[in-house]
């Protein structure tokens, strides 16, 4: 995949995408993650399929794994070196596809996407919206950084890489029969199970 529409595309495929990967998560972020997730699976009921948009290397899927024991799972992922990572794994079909040329009928009990939204450019958010809705048989999980309006800030020295807003109030207001089923905040400080300052939200179809 060469060819893309953004800036922000580009970026993730390329070299810094693959650099990224080798941030390993500590086992304290890992746990943390659990905790998180735990959280929200136990919120819904029958989740027995699942698919991540930008699941770089799976860390999110290995715990999702590790919640709901044979679940089928699904990954989308622009950056080749992740996607190999990814197939080496073997318990998730991968699909190497930017998340804004991903086309499938097929439709999940929950779809996900984690720290992603942030980096994509704004003018392309609706048709990301619209994908995690179509996915979607009735769950819908966003965790990002928030802020009440839009605003773009630096990332690791680079511009027009990170931009917060609320997603998931976006998210309600664009799908009716979306509802908000719960939401949380992750505190990079938190005694037990700290981890970046992430606001998370579950959405469901009534």
């Amino acid at each position: 995949m060469t060819d893309f529409r953004t800036e922000q595309e580009t970026f993730w495929a390329g070299e810094f995408g693959s650099q990224y990967i080798n941030r390993n998560p500590t086992d304290f972020e890992l746990a943390a993650r659990f905790a998180m997730f735990a959280r929200i699976i136990d919120r819904t009921k029958g989740v027995r399929s699942l698919i991540e948009l930008g699941a770089n290397i799976g860390n999110n899927l290995r715990v999702l794994d590790q919640l709901l024991s044979g679940a089928e799972l699904a990954a989308v992922e622009i950056n080749q070196d992740a996607v190999d990572v990814l197939r080496q794994w073997g318990r998730t079909e991968v699909y190497h596809h930017s998340i804004l040329d991903f086309r499938t009928d097929r439709q999940y009990d929950l779809s996900l996407i984690c720290g992603v939204l942030i980096h994509m450019n704004p003018q392309v958010l609706p048709q990301v919206y619209d994908l995690l809705y179509q996915l979607s048989k009735r769950y819908i999980f966003l965790a990002e950084y928030y802020n009440p309006t839009p605003v773009e800030i630096p990332y690791r020295g680079h511009s027009g890489k990170l931009f917060k807003r609320d997603f998931a109030g976006e998210m309600l207001d664009r799908f009716s029969d979306l509802r908000l089923l719960d939401y949380g905040f992750v505190y990079h400080r938190d005694n037990n199970f700290p981890l970046d300052d992430l606001n998370w939200f579950l959405l469901e179809k009534k």
